[in-house]
């Protein structure tokens, strides 16, 4: 959709934007009306008109009001709109800049947070639901890295290895003003460890859309490709849909669930987007692939229950010596086609991610992230109840949930009134 088609949009969003503009002064204002202006205050402009006596003072009082208003609507517009060229189009954004510096260097005067930048965000999001913000997917990367790690941190629980290499890895390729190559990430460990959990905070946090953003490919194997008699169909669709993504989006994220049940040749189809190599018509040394696998759990779980039997933290797990491990664990799954891939011979995956598993304190605190997301209140007895739910291994120690946090939002509903 092009510019000079939302205008009628636009329209509406003008009257909008001086609706909520009523807050900030004159039309709209609660509280005692302001003393109507005596002749010794008028300006030139009420003096060249003369007297509006018919409407009675507080029609001068209104009159007033407006007067002031529309002086600073009118004074306030072109900083307002051009920084909504820049939100939604990513045009003059240097000029808006530009202005800020100079208002920054006299007095005080108007500034966007005085008014509310609020409501631009609001009218921006407002104006992209009619159609694309501009000709990419550009506009709607954030790569907000700080509000990845801050949830990382409050919400992955019991995964300190995750989360140094999930914010170490983004933030370089992010700062990298000429990658080498696309970021590979392969996410390891049982089910219920986080895996999905971390993929959708780096979607929702690199991305304004997250999931739903057109520069993310979320694929499920045995979803989307169900069928190995028709994998020769799927290796050309899924050249075909990477091939688009990077085509729209200069950044792009690619997410594999269940990499480990992948057919190998759609595995090595895609090889080419993470190789080292000059990049053609298309720029694909910043995109992100995620392949997410059950695969490694149990090395992963054994040096995690050799920690504990020694009494060490887990937290001196590191990955120095369990890297090694996971490594060859993989090099041995013979059956799985992510195992058989080039992409581990190749060495094409940057970072291999261990999830361990999760103890009883881990679930407790998955669980009060459930009660809390849904705005209930709990009590400790409440999460213990709900980590007593859930079933422990190994059979003698009872010390890791064999679900992980897997099922545990389900299970507060136990709880509801």
């Amino acid at each position: 959709m092009g510019q000079d088609a939302l205008w009628l949009p636009l329209g509406l969003a003008s009257c909008l934007l001086l609706l909520l503009l009523g807050d900030s002064g004159g039309l709209g204002s609660r509280g005692t009306p302001p003393t109507p202006p005596t002749p010794q205050t008028r300006g030139p402009w009420e003096e060249e008109r003369g007297p509006v006596t018919e409407v009675g003072p507080w029609g001068r009082v209104r009159y007033e009001a407006v007067k002031k208003h529309l002086g600073a609507v009118g004074a306030l517009s072109k900083q307002y709109w051009q920084y909504v060229a820049c939100k939604v189009w990513q045009e003059g954004c240097k000029e808006e800049e530009e202005e800020e510096e100079r208002e920054s260097s006299h007095s005080p005067g108007w500034s966007l947070p005085l008014v509310g930048q609020d409501y631009l965000e609001i009218l921006s999001a407002w104006y992209c639901s009619f159609g694309k913000c501009c000709e990419t997917g550009d506009c709607r990367i954030v790569n907000n890295v700080t509000g990845l790690e801050a949830d990382l941190n409050g919400q992955l629980h019991g995964q300190h290895l995750a989360k140094e290499i999930v914010i170490r890895a983004v933030r370089g390729l992010l700062r990298s003003q000429r990658p080498e190559k696309a970021l590979v990430l392969s996410f390891h460990g049982w089910s219920g460890t986080g895996k999905n959990f971390v993929s959708r905070l780096v979607a929702s946090h690199l991305f304004q859309d997250g999931l739903r953003s057109d520069c993310v490919r979320l694929f499920i194997s045995l979803f989307h490709f169900p069928h190995q008699k028709y994998v020769d169909s799927y290796k050309a669709q899924l050249r075909k849909q990477i091939s688009e993504t990077l085509q729209l989006c200069k950044q792009s994220l690619f997410i594999f669930d269940e990499a480990e049940k992948l057919h190998f040749g759609l595995l090595d189809a895609i090889k080419p987007f993470m190789a080292h190599a000059d990049p053609g018509q298309v720029d694909y040394r910043r995109s992100i692939f995620l392949f997410l696998s059950n695969l490694g759990g149990n090395t992963i779980n054994e040096v995690a229950l050799d920690f504990w039997r020694a009494g060490r933290a887990r937290e001196e797990i590191s990955m120095e010596f369990l890297e090694p491990r996971l490594k060859l664990e993989l090099q041995e799954a013979e059956e799985s086609g992510y195992a058989r891939s080039h992409l581990l011979e190749e060495n094409l995956i940057d970072f291999f991610v261990p999830f361990l598993p999760l103890e009883y304190h881990h679930v407790k605190l998955c669980a009060r992230d459930a009660f809390l997301a849904r705005r209930l209140p709990y009590t400790e007895a409440a999460l213990d109840e709900v980590a007593r739910m859930m079933v422990y291994v190994p059979k003698e120690e009872k010390l890791f949930s064999a679900q992980g946090c897997k099922s545990v939002s389900q299970r507060i509903n136990y709880f509801l009134p």
